[in-house]
């Protein structure tokens, strides 16, 4: 257990074992991403406060951590990617997507020029690949060696664990999660390759409890009105929003480089007609690899778990 996963938990038992929160507090199960710059903005400059809502943040390792805090009713609402949302539906819980905060084209391959070259994924061809199994890395990079009908060793890692693989030579290249693409650049210096197959746009959505986005449609259409507010201040001075989202990181990933990221990145709430397909398509991969039993669910039933209500109120 991470020191970041205890500090939440802690957190969310104080929280947990106060008197009933009043109508306008929200807690919020947040794992940081500088792709979704909304909520550090919201957060530094008020904007929930002038929404009228108390938010607690409380910050997770990662966003399957978040999502877990959520299904166990110890948040309101939680932020991660996509893909989690797979395995929740393919396992019953019950959840909806209230919003999608931006979408990431970016994603990876890291190699040691040690290696040998890296210009393609054909280059993979019998190499041994760090990843985190279980994730929408891991997905990501699956789904591209299929493509090229490369055929690879895959080996699990912790996420801070990839680049000091990568650069002991223990595996020789990896797929990790973009918030350690800087450091495995500094890391691995002139050494540094990467390629971008394409072929995965990672989405970065809120999910909210079935209460919430039903019963507490007005707070949350509040919290999302200030996220959109957020997105007026980055479209006016992105470099100063690039200051504040590395801050809130405490300073982990340089403003530099987050305007670098960004290039790679389409911010704004919205939801997407395409989200259900691969939440879908993600699901039918996970099946596949055996670690749940089950039917595919049809796009309707994830559809289902969509609920668009409050993003439209919020943007009326």
């Amino acid at each position: 257990m991470t020191l970041l996963t205890r500090l939440a938990g802690l957190a969310l038992g104080a929280l947990l074992s106060t008197a009933p929160a009043p109508a306008d507090t929200l807690t919020f199960a947040w794992s940081p991403a500088p792709q979704a710059p909304q909520v550090a903005l919201a957060q530094a400059r008020g904007y929930f406060t002038a929404a009228g809502l108390t938010v607690h943040i409380v910050p997770f390792a990662s966003g399957r951590e978040a999502f877990e805090a959520l299904l166990g009713g110890q948040a309101d609402l939680a932020f991660m990617t996509e893909f989690p949302a797979a395995t929740g539906i393919l396992t019953g819980q019950r959840f909806a997507i209230v919003a999608d905060l931006a979408r990431y084209s970016g994603s990876r391959i890291i190699g040691n020029a040690a290696a040998g070259p890296l210009a393609r994924v054909a280059d993979l061809e019998g190499r041994r690949i760090g990843t985190t199994i279980g994730t929408n890395v891991h997905y990501f990079l699956d789904h591209a060696l299929a493509a090229a009908g490369v055929r690879a060793t895959i080996i699990s890692a912790a996420p801070g664990d990839l680049v000091a693989a990568l650069a002991r030579g223990d595996v020789d290249a990896i797929a990790p999660f973009p918030s350690f693409y800087s450091a495995a650049r500094a890391t691995l210096g002139p050494d540094y390759r990467e390629l971008r197959p394409g072929g995965y746009e990672v989405h970065y959505i809120l999910v909210a409890t079935p209460d919430l986005s039903e019963a507490g449609s007005a707070r949350l259409s509040a919290f999302l009105g200030a996220l959109i507010r957020a997105e007026t201040d980055l479209k006016e001075d992105p470099a100063a929003a690039q200051e504040v989202v590395s801050r809130s990181m405490a300073g982990a990933i340089p403003a530099r480089e987050i305007a670098a990221l960004w290039r790679d990145v389409d911010i704004g709430l919205a939801l997407p007609p395409d989200l259900a397909d691969l939440i879908r398509t993600e699901a039918g991969w996970i099946l596949d690899q055996g670690v749940i039993r089950g039917p595919l669910p049809s796009v309707e039933t994830v559809a289902a778990h969509i609920r668009p209500a409050a993003l439209e109120a919020a943007t009326r």
